[in-house]
């Protein structure tokens, strides 16, 4: 199913959907998608955070990631990858140096979950309302980047072209945060999906794979650790998450200008 243009609908209209995506998104990666110990919620308040889907490892199962780290093939569980044997299949790889230490620690935000488990990830499905302003952009940026800087990996899914307050969109907005290269989005493949694995304090790869409208969407990695992920059926959650759009407005979305 090709990724569809929602700038023809209200927010609202694509909330709803937005909604619908992160059930299937957790649907998937706790139906089997993720090993054993780990578990996904959604819309879990972590600290000043509040992503779409929250991964999280069980605490009496802390040894697991260990376990994830030491199995070069991936341990006993076929969805899990490794980046040495399976490199993520995206167009564009960059890596952060150290020298980027320094501009994260300037914005602590403590995150932390209610319960004792541990947060190992997040995804973040980007809405109109993160970019409709730049208090709001910078709002979103900075969460972001706590969370890469407090160790968590990252899922992003932005499925707008850039505007007038993010012009390299969302991903390059928040890649020179926290000091990385310039990113430049591609003129034909406007949106973006950006997977980014913590490897150290301040040292962060970024996984990025641009796309258009109308092109189908690829699965993306979700890592576990900075060597392990698993790849997430964007494809298959959205085309289920589409299912329940109402008529009316499908229409209108699929309509030819």
């Amino acid at each position: 199913m090709p990724v569809h243009d929602w700038n023809r609908v209200t927010a609202g209209t694509f909330h709803d959907f937005h909604l619908a995506w992160i059930a299937e998104l957790r649907r998937a990666l706790n139906g089997g998608l993720l090993p054993r110990g780990y578990y996904a919620l959604a819309e879990q308040i972590a600290g000043d955070i509040i992503p779409d889907v929250l991964r999280l490892q069980r605490s009496q199962d802390d040894s697991a990631l260990d376990g994830l780290r030491e199995d070069t093939d991936g341990g006993t569980d076929a969805s899990v990858l490794t980046v040495t044997n399976s490199p993520p299949r995206v167009s564009v790889t960059a890596t952060t140096h150290e020298a980027i230490t320094v501009a994260l620690r300037r914005r602590q935000i403590v995150i932390r979950h209610a319960t004792g488990d541990r947060i190992v990830a997040l995804i973040e499905i980007v809405s109109p309302g993160n970019k409709e302003s730049q208090p709001m952009l910078r709002a979103f940026l900075e969460k972001s980047a706590a969370a890469l800087q407090a160790g968590y990996h990252l899922l992003l899914l932005d499925l707008w072209p850039p505007g007038n307050f993010d012009p390299a969109g969302i991903h390059g907005a928040l890649w020179a945060m926290v000091g990385g290269t310039p990113y430049l989005p591609r003129a034909d493949r406007p949106l973006t999906l950006a997977a980014y694995a913590v490897r150290g304090p301040g040292l962060v790869t970024a996984y990025v794979e641009p796309l258009s409208v109308g092109a189908p969407l690829p699965d993306m990695p979700l890592f576990l650790a900075p060597e392990h992920y698993v790849n997430v059926p964007l494809e298959h959650t959205y085309h289920a998450a589409w299912q329940g759009v109402p008529e009316r407005w499908r229409r209108v979305i699929e309509s030819k200008l």
